[in-house]
């Protein structure tokens, strides 16, 4: 496992090995002591699987830590850091594939685009799910968000959330 630090602080970009065999490949997704070394105690795995290309979700900020990797398909992945302080409001985007996870820590939101067909994501995080949440408008000018495809499905619930300057005025 390889990890960069990002942008981001706190946020990391992991490579994982794929090991090719006659069959496919096989990865280590999870390994309790890699990810303690990240100071991730993972407590739920969710598996989220999207049929097409174009389903958006986000930008969601929980009060967990995730580790995210797609286990089949490519996705765009947009964080936004949504903690108080300097770095409020800074925008990084990720391609991702099956070699690849992203280690976001709590109340940095996250938001993903499948870009291929068929695409499984992983979900590890360190909290049991909650409805807490934080959430910031997909298409906020403000963070300018180059979403990689023109059709795009969101759900009705992330058309409504409020834009970054809302949020900063409701937390001001």
């Amino acid at each position: 496992m390889k990890v960069e630090e990002t942008a981001i602080p706190g946020v990391l970009r992991i490579e994982q090995e794929l090991q090719p065999n006659a069959d496919g490949w096989f990865k280590e997704n999870f390994h309790r002591e890699k990810l303690a070394e990240l100071g991730m105690d993972v407590v739920q795995h969710n598996v989220a699987y999207f049929e097409t290309a174009g389903i958006v979700r986000g930008i969601h900020a929980e009060p967990w830590d995730k580790y995210l990797s797609p286990s089949s398909g490519r996705v765009f992945v947009a964080i936004v850091d949504l903690r108080s302080g300097h770095g409020f409001g800074q925008v990084e985007t990720f391609e991702l594939g099956t070699s690849d996870a992203l280690y976001v820590p709590r109340d940095v939101g996250n938001s993903f685009c499948t870009l291929t067909p068929h695409t499984t994501y992983n979900f590890l995080v360190n909290e049991h799910w909650s409805p807490e949440r934080t959430t910031v408008d997909l298409f906020d000018p403000e963070l300018a968000i180059a979403w990689p495809l023109e059709q795009l499905k969101y759900t009705e619930r992330d058309a409504g959330n409020p834009s970054l300057a809302e949020l900063r005025r409701q937390r001001a």
